[in-house]
């Protein structure tokens, strides 16, 4: 799939679920949870245990039903390991111009993290696709709005407290869409074997963001 496709799913969806847990068991049953909410961008972190592999076994569950990425990625190499992997987009929580131009030679969405207006005009001038403001939690919507007024062009994502509280309000102020971690992908549900309490998020925070979009 090229960039341009990928990147037109992200703002449609307008939510990117982060599946990050300690182990690698049941991630591919969470992933089938999170999708039947309506959750079809699914993030998988590398700090997961064996994260490759379940990107590479994601892609052969889902095919082209889920756009799956990569995050916490730091470096040019596991970017490109990642993409080899099947990832179709790339986050990082921070900023690097290498895993930007790794992203761009293979046609994919890259999602680097910044803060401050100087950061986030940065990864927009050196291509990133859409830039994750992180920690969102810091400025919560109004700073994203803030930022928005200077640097309207930028497509930004918040991550990091984003709940289905505020995710309405950080579609108000701007954002393209959200990324959601532990208040969307809750580690006790999966604990327990409650797949069907993220499918009811899911659809939770979907109903949020078509209602904050108006549609």
């Amino acid at each position: 799939m090229h960039r341009d496709e990928q990147a037109r799913l992200i703002e449609e969806s307008g939510i990117i679920a982060i599946v990050r847990f300690d182990r690698s068991e049941q991630l591919i049953e969470v992933a089938k949870a999170i999708k039947a909410g309506g959750v079809a961008i699914i993030e998988f972190t590398m700090t997961t245990p064996n994260a490759l592999s379940i990107i590479e076994e994601s892609r052969r569950e889902f095919s082209d039903e889920v756009l799956l990425g990569a995050g916490t990625v730091l470096d040019a190499e596991t970017a490109r390991a990642a993409i080899l992997a099947g990832a179709e987009f790339i986050v990082a929580p921070t900023l690097d111009p290498d895993v930007i131009e790794v992203c761009r030679r293979y046609s994919k969405v890259v999602i680097p993290g910044a803060f401050s207006p100087t950061e986030i005009l940065t990864a927009w001038q050196w291509g990133a696709d859409f830039v994750k403001v992180f920690p969102a939690s810091l400025g919560g919507p109004d700073y994203l709005k803030a930022i928005r007024g200077p640097l309207p062009q930028v497509k930004l994502i918040p991550v990091g407290g984003v709940s289905l509280e505020n995710t309405g309000d950080f579609i108000k102020a701007g954002a393209v869409a959200v990324a959601v971690g532990g208040n969307l992908v809750k580690k006790r549900a999966v604990a327990e074997g409650n797949f069907a309490e993220l499918t009811e998020t899911a659809r939770q925070f979907v109903a949020a963001i078509r209602g904050a979009k108006g549609g």
